[in-house]
């Protein structure tokens, strides 16, 4: 059940950006602003997930240096 929570959730950000620009580029002006903040979450969210990750790996490997180091 986790991992299929997961990889839904891995699906709402890029959801979330494509619904944004398609409202901020359809919609009337004073419908707009409702899709602004949509955006800037979903830019954050993908963002922050690929710092998250990139910051991950980069312990991975540290911790893998480290051990190859002490044999």
């Amino acid at each position: 059940m986790k991992k299929k929570s997961a990889y839904f959730y891995s699906l709402i950000a890029p959801f979330m950006l494509l619904l944004a620009i398609i409202g901020f580029t359809f919609r009337s002006h004073s419908k707009k602003t409702f899709y602004l903040p949509l955006g800037i979450i979903s830019f954050y969210l993908i963002i922050e997930k690929e710092l998250n990750r990139r910051s991950k790996r980069k312990d991975i490997l540290n911790k893998v240096k480290f051990f190859q180091k002490n044999k």
